[in-house]
């Protein structure tokens, strides 16, 4: 499990153990297990699904679509880096992870965490353009400008996570090497460290301050902009409809940035407890199954979208079914 470091008496940790997301009898264990599983599969196809109606109906090519295309291709990634050591943890606990394989999921969580918050704010300004400023949509949230926004939260987030990581792998680990958690996250290898992390902390703090307080100080902007657009609205039609265009956004948007916010920005030698990981499990897991809902299918154009492919792939027997349903 662990090596010498060659000079002086300190050993280097190898492996780490994670503990899962409870301990409890096997019978429980492997409903947990059949309910994530379950879970991860619906969410992947959901997504799946998303990106593909968003690519191969050209009335879906709009900036909102596009940037939801992202996120469900950034939810893929972003449960598939997470949820298969749940599921690990789950069917044999605990579960054993390389030191390199540990840093490589923590750097893949870091890097695409990072890219949703800016995402979502993205997002949010996206909504708040097309509500306050509507004559010059098809201006501001141009194809190059929606690609502006896209890169940047992507390249954003690899940037972030390559020096959070880096602090963090080059930190000293001599034991014990058991992560109270499902994943590597930031808190518990900052406990598990035997160095000083006064410099990993920083950068942690600071990263924290410019993506995540920057992209929830982004979307916050908008919203109140928002709301004050809609407030001034004379007709309640148009309220209802405006306010229909980004509800769904704001609850997701809503629930992420409380969930994460109290998740790290309490101080990061905290160690974890179950209630933080049952709050990990919503992020990571139950967030990303239920936006694919929220923001597309329950979405006329896509629902419509969605009834023509059935239609024109298994004839009018489906579409007769959706409708009675």
């Amino acid at each position: 499990m662990e090596r010498s470091l060659g000079s002086g008496n300190m050993t280097r940790v190898q492996e780490f153990v994670l503990l899962g997301l409870l301990s409890t009898r096997q019978g429980i264990r492997i409903g947990l297990f059949a309910v994530f599983l379950t879970l991860y599969v619906l969410t992947l196809l959901e997504n799946t699904l998303i990106i593909y109606l968003v690519c191969s109906h050209s009335e879906l090519r709009k900036p909102m679509y596009f940037f939801l295309g992202n996120l469900s291709c950034l939810e893929m990634c972003y449960v598939s880096v997470t949820v298969p050591s749940l599921l690990v943890g789950l069917r044999s606990s605990p579960c054993h992870v390389s030191f390199t394989a540990c840093i490589i999921q923590l750097f893949l969580f870091i890097a695409l965490i990072s890219t949703k918050c800016t995402l979502l704010a993205s997002m949010a300004y996206d909504r708040y353009v097309a509500i306050c400023c509507p004559l010059h949509y098809p201006l501001l949230m141009r194809p190059q400008v929606c690609l502006g926004l896209a890169m940047t939260s992507w390249l954003g987030g690899l940037l972030v996570s390559v020096a959070k990581t880096t602090c963090i792998a080059s930190l000293s680990y001599c034991g014990p090497n058991v992560l109270n958690h499902f994943f590597c996250d930031v808190s518990p290898l900052l406990n598990l460290s035997c160095t000083h992390v006064a410099l990993a902390e920083l950068v942690d703090f600071i990263s924290a301050i410019v993506i995540f307080c920057g992209s929830l100080l982004v979307a916050l902007a908008s919203y109140v902009a928002i709301g004050r657009t809609i407030l001034h609205m004379p007709s309640a039609v148009a309220r209802r409809k405006a306010l229909s265009t980004c509800a769904s956004h704001l609850v997701v948007v809503g629930i992420f940035y409380a969930v994460v916010l109290f998740m790290y920005t309490r101080p990061s030698r905290i160690s974890p407890t179950d209630l933080n990981k049952v709050l990990s499990v919503v992020y990571t897991m139950l967030t990303p199954m239920c936006s694919p809902v929220i923001y597309c299918l329950r979405n006329r154009e896509v629902h419509a979208v969605l009834q023509r492919t059935l239609h024109s792939r298994w004839g009018p027997s489906v579409r007769t079914d959706l409708v009675s349903s």
